[in-house]
């Protein structure tokens, strides 16, 4: 079994926390280092025991490190992963946390390729989380059974790609890999549009109805609760695959709307079938 001797995880809130406590619960590391902006969240992360020691200094934090975990938000993941690979050893496998792939896959290649220390990077994005934020609700089962999308591209190595999979099996998720452009289409329409339908519906709904929010309202909003900002720059990254995804998302919507003006009601039955049986095929 693949054990590092010091792991370095940049961004400890919800994901690189639980990363922190499944490193060390599974005994996979023996330091595990975080570095993040704010000495308070890193004050909780050790308070957890998600971490070994802590660091606001990125430089610092990496330069002994064997493997590299940036969970930061996506619009600073690329350059967390440039500046990691130039201060840590040669020879570090660097892998991110990223709800989104193609472009931080492609600006860390390109840019890469100007740097002399000898670093590989494999981009990944494990589809795990919740709505609530920071290393307080971090868990060490937060992997289990949850897939882990892993995504080369042609300049990976195979080696690099099958320590950055083994890594995330070890604590518990389900490998897929697929293409960085592949991985944006498919968690747009499976993770980025719940968002937005969510926090549409949510926003929709006027106040003084509130007080008869129950279960049904409750469930189906729960993810508009995730933080704003992190949400926003999700959807701006991976604006063409969410587009496309709203795009097929409007023409059911539109053809629910014309069965209930029309009175179709067999329409409406087949519209209501069609989104039971698929529910239900995941159900446990």
């Amino acid at each position: 079994m693949q054990r590092w001797e010091s792991v370095t995880i940049v961004g400890v809130g919800l994901i690189g926390a639980s990363i922190g406590l499944a490193l060390r619960e599974r005994d996979l590391a023996e330091f595990v280092i975080g570095v993040g902006r704010r000495s308070s969240t890193l004050r909780k992360a050790r308070q957890r025991g998600a971490v070994t020691s802590t660091t606001t200094d990125l430089p610092r934090g990496v330069r002994d490190s064997q493997l590299i975990v940036i969970c930061t938000p996506v619009e600073r993941i690329t350059a967390s992963v440039l500046e990691s690979a130039e201060h840590c050893p040669a020879g570090t496998l660097i892998t991110d946390a990223g709800s989104t792939k193609a472009e931080i896959v492609r600006a860390v290649d390109r840019a890469l390729k100007s740097i002399s220390n000898q670093v590989a990077f494999v981009g990944s994005h494990p589809m795990a989380g919740s709505e609530k934020t920071g290393p307080a609700h971090a868990q060490a089962n937060l992997f289990d059974g949850r897939v882990a999308v892993v995504t080369p591209s042609k300049q990976t190595s195979d080696k690099a790609v099958e320590q950055v999979e083994q890594f995330w099996q070890l604590l518990g998720s389900k490998v897929v890999r697929m293409s960085p452009k592949d991985h944006d289409l498919s968690v747009a329409a499976i993770s980025h549009m719940p968002h937005l339908v969510a926090s549409a519906l949510a926003a929709a709904t006027p106040d003084e109805e509130l007080l008869l929010a129950s279960t049904g309202w409750l469930d189906t909003t729960r993810i508009a609760g995730g933080d704003p900002d992190l949400w926003r720059q999700i959807l701006v990254e991976n604006r063409a695959g969410v587009l496309k995804s709203l795009d097929k998302f409007e023409k059911v919507l539109a053809s629910l709307r014309r069965a209930l003006e029309r009175d179709e009601q067999e329409k409406l039955l087949q519209l209501l079938e069609a989104g039971k049986q698929r529910r239900d095929s995941l159900a446990n």
